[in-house]
């Protein structure tokens, strides 16, 4: 085989030798593609960006992550098996339409499992872990006129970066599993309570008093106050809803 470059013959062995000292461009692994595109979706639904009922349209999440629907369906089947979402028989996917059980028995979960792992935590806490968890609470407020409504990033950074501490591997999935479904119970509580939620903020300062003084009882206290009051607010807002 003979190469030709601008009308000169170019010997096989010198276009060999070329393509061999080219760059290796490394392949793109697409499993982190994968999983960016899921762990973008589970922020999502964590931070209640979703509502109970809300019908999901792969093609359009598609477009607003900017992949291709490949990464956005592998990540959808992992939420409807954590149970963030549901498989209709119509073939659409939905969020879970609101259930007054459900919701009680995320809260009952919440409690069992975050008391737990809160406990766990105080046990492993030092100087720089209460410095992260002051940092969190030290942001400022983003409760505004024009932006009325609670920083559930915080609110998830302040739990997990206690939670975390604990170091468990079997806790923490099972606490995450729950946010994830109660994400969409957050998105009715904010947006129907409003800034009230952010006094939140206050339980907050008490369950890092307590983590302070490595008073588990205490901790545990005020983390079940913060959130069964996270589920008051829910309620009486959808008590005269058919």
């Amino acid at each position: 085989m003979i190469f030709y470059h601008k009308g000169k013959v170019i010997p096989i062995s010198v276009v060999s030798k070329s393509i061999m000292n080219a760059p290796l461009l490394p392949r793109i692994d697409q499993s982190k593609l994968r999983e960016s595109v899921y762990n973008s979706l589970h922020k999502a639904f964590t931070r209640g960006d979703f509502a109970p009922g809300d019908v999901v349209n792969l093609r359009s999440l598609a477009s607003q992550l900017g992949t291709s629907m490949t990464p956005v369906r592998e990540a959808v089947r992992r939420l409807v098996a954590e149970g963030a979402l549901i498989d209709t028989p119509s073939r659409t996917l939905e969020v879970p339409a609101f259930d007054p059980l459900r919701m009680q028995d995320l809260m009952r979960a919440r409690i069992a499992l975050e008391t737990l792992v809160t406990e766990l935590a105080i046990t492993k806490m030092d100087a720089t872990a209460l410095a992260e968890l002051e940092a969190v609470l030290a942001r400022p407020s983003t409760v505004t006129p024009d932006e009325p409504l609670p920083d559930l990033v915080q609110n998830y950074d302040f739990h997990f970066t206690l939670y975390r501490r604990s170091e468990s591997p079997v806790l923490l999935p099972l606490i995450e599993g729950l946010w994830l479904q109660y994400g969409p119970y957050l998105h009715l509580i904010t947006r129907r309570a409003g800034a009230e939620i952010g006094a939140g903020n206050d339980i907050h300062r008490e369950l890092l008093d307590a983590v302070q003084k490595a008073d588990a009882a205490a901790a545990k206290t005020a983390l079940i106050r913060d959130i069964e009051r996270s589920f008051a607010l829910l309620v009486p807002a959808r008590a005269g809803d058919p």
